[in-house]
């Protein structure tokens, strides 16, 4: 009975917000493969990595998650530090629209097939976004 209280412990971290981001809802998002939930709160993005990965190298993830955290914020990440599982974004959300900030004019977005998840608070899908 221990070793089923330990485990289910450890699975409801998974995905726990770190202490700067507690209380904040997090938004699921996938991008090129990795699946994140991002969680931003004044000049900070959290991304921490739903989805498994075998031996993944952090430049890619540092890539893909700073794109996660640019989506859900609408701001610049100007710097992505952290590991494979969860990093940390410092955001530049300046006065104007990203794009008169020299960020992405639009980010393209599709739906995950098979991903529709109906729920207390309405459908949820995740978004595959480039």
């Amino acid at each position: 009975m221990r070793g089923f209280f330990c485990l289910l412990l450890v699975l409801a971290g998974c995905s726990s917000a770190g202490p700067h981001f507690r209380g904040v809802p997090a938004t699921r998002v996938t991008v090129e493969g990795s699946t994140f939930d991002v969680r931003v709160q004044e000049t900070l993005a959290e991304a921490i990595r739903v989805n498994p990965h075998y031996t993944p190298r952090f430049g890619p993830i540092r890539a893909r998650a700073g794109k996660a955290m640019a989506m859900v914020s609408g701001c610049i990440v100007t710097e992505v530090r952290g590991d494979q599982a969860q990093t940390t974004g410092l955001l530049d959300c300046g006065t104007g629209a990203p794009q008169d900030r020299g960020g992405p004019l639009y980010v393209e977005c599709v739906p995950v097939r098979g991903s529709a998840v109906r729920g207390l608070d309405g459908l949820r899908v995740d978004l595959d976004c480039y």
